[in-house]
């Protein structure tokens, strides 16, 4: 069963990495969103780059354990004990705040989910069939790239909100601290345990082998590329145009742009 757990790992796909700029942000009038997620503590993390090192990243999942509140690993004959220290140290996130899950969202106080994804809909009378990102308003739209792209990656389907993810968007929104080190800890469990779920977080896992001195010379490296930030040219393929500047929804302005069309252009983003 280990043996069969190693290989599946060791072939497991490594998620591109994509990176939001907190200038662009600002630079765009995105200042909302720039503030909501200023407000998580998420600068850092999210705005993380750099070489990645795609085989030692698998070496990492494929020895990781969850001991109490730690990751604890070992690639190259170098024990890692990821404590809350260095979290703080590479991410600048805190082990505060909510710590969410799929088992306990249902316990949400004053949350309907449907009633709360009507209200981030451009259109609210749209009929809800699945929490489809497709219609979302700009700053709601943006925020659904950034947890299903960053916060916790997928390696497909995109264009679709789990539960999970319209509530980080609902606390993120309404500035309720989120335990971000809890949640990406979670994810990478679910990770490792589905077989569709890719291997998440290159660019941290690489930041952890440089905090611990792990010899990477020799070590097939990749540089995360500018195509993976996250810029205007994305919120084109959201369906949103820029007038004035400011960014405005095509559907309202032009009638460009259906909601299936930025559905389908979400996973090639």
């Amino acid at each position: 069963m280990i043996e069969k757990y190693r290989l599946e790992t060791s072939r497991k796909v490594i998620n591109n990495p994509k990176v939001v700029s907190f200038d662009w942000l600002k630079s765009q009038k995105l200042d909302n969103v720039r503030r909501f997620l200023k407000e998580q503590l998420l600068k850092r993390f999210l705005e993380m780059m750099g070489n990645i090192y795609p085989h030692l990243i698998r070496v990492f999942y494929i020895n990781l354990k969850f001991e109490g509140n730690n990751l604890v690993s070992h690639v190259k004959g170098v024990d890692m004990e990821i404590t809350h220290d260095v979290w703080a140290a590479i991410t600048g996130l805190e082990y505060v705040g909510l710590r969410i899950n799929k088992g306990n969202i249902g316990v949400v106080e004053n949350l309907n989910k449907v009633q709360y994804y009507r209200s981030c809909l451009k259109n609210p009378q749209t009929q809800i069939r699945t929490y489809s990102v497709g219609g979302l308003k700009l700053n709601e739209r943006l925020l659904a790239l950034i947890v299903t792209w960053i916060l916790t990656p997928r390696g497909s389907n995109h264009s679709v909100l789990t539960e999970e993810d319209l509530v980080y968007i609902y606390f993120i929104m309404n500035k309720v601290k989120i335990n971000w080190i809890h949640i990406i800890k979670e994810h990478m469990q679910k990770a490792m345990r589905l077989r569709d779920y890719h291997c998440p977080y290159a660019v941290l896992i690489s930041k952890f082998l440089l905090y611990y001195e792990v010899n990477l010379e020799d070590e097939t490296s990749e540089l995360v590329k500018s195509t993976l930030e996250v810029n205007n040219g994305s919120l084109s393929k959201m369906g949103f145009t820029k007038i004035n500047g400011r960014w405005v929804s095509m559907d309202s302005e032009h009638g460009g742009s259906s909601s299936a069309a930025q559905a389908e252009n979400d996973d090639k983003d």
